[in-house]
């Protein structure tokens, strides 16, 4: 369910907009996977890094790739799609999660939707997630609006329980000092 907000055309310009995004999203839809996005900081770092005028995206540690199948729940399956996406683009850091398994790695009551699994996510505005349909059209997926990501307030978010967790994982990222105009 997507929570409209006054950034949402803004949100999907700047997406559609970017050609190596555009590409990455294209490769993804590829691999069919079920109920799929790329989220996190792949697309909360662009939409910072535009808001910030950076000519140069800020690099990632990673590439969060979340499908929510419940009929397969094999982790080797993800390192399979992992494997994939390694070969297709030559970029190492792709990380593909089964949301329908990860409650119990967070210890958490099983989640029922794509939804619902990023909602219990750290920060509001790291529970975003994008992906290209079939008509090439993009759709997202944001719990919690766009309104946090816009306007550089980071906050936990209010399923993610680990208050301590929370402030140590924004801490040791130093998003302030990457992203200057931030609210934590």
């Amino acid at each position: 369910m997507i929570k409209l907000s006054k950034y949402t055309e803004t949100f999907l310009q700047l997406i559609s907009n970017n050609k190596e995004m555009m590409e990455d999203l294209t490769i993804l839809r590829e691999l069919n996977l079920p109920d799929w996005y790329v989220t996190a900081g792949y697309v909360r770092n662009y939409i910072w890094d535009s808001l910030h005028s950076y000519q140069i995206r800020t690099p990632l540690n990673d590439i969060d790739v979340i499908y929510y199948n419940t009929e397969e729940m094999d982790e080797e399956i993800e390192k399979s799609y992992e494997q994939k996406l390694k070969l297709v683009t030559g970029i190492s850091i792709w990380s593909v999660k089964n949301q329908a398994r990860m409650h119990t790695i967070n210890s958490d009551e099983p989640y029922k939707t794509i939804e619902d699994a990023i909602s219990h996510w750290p920060e509001t505005v790291t529970a975003v997630g994008i992906k290209l349909n079939e008509d090439n059209s993009i759709s997202y997926v944001s719990p919690y609006g766009l309104n946090d990501l816009f306007e550089f307030k980071v906050r936990r978010s209010p399923l993610f329980m680990n208050e301590a967790y929370y402030r140590s994982r924004v801490d040791k990222k130093s998003w302030k000092e990457i992203w200057p105009e931030l609210e934590i």
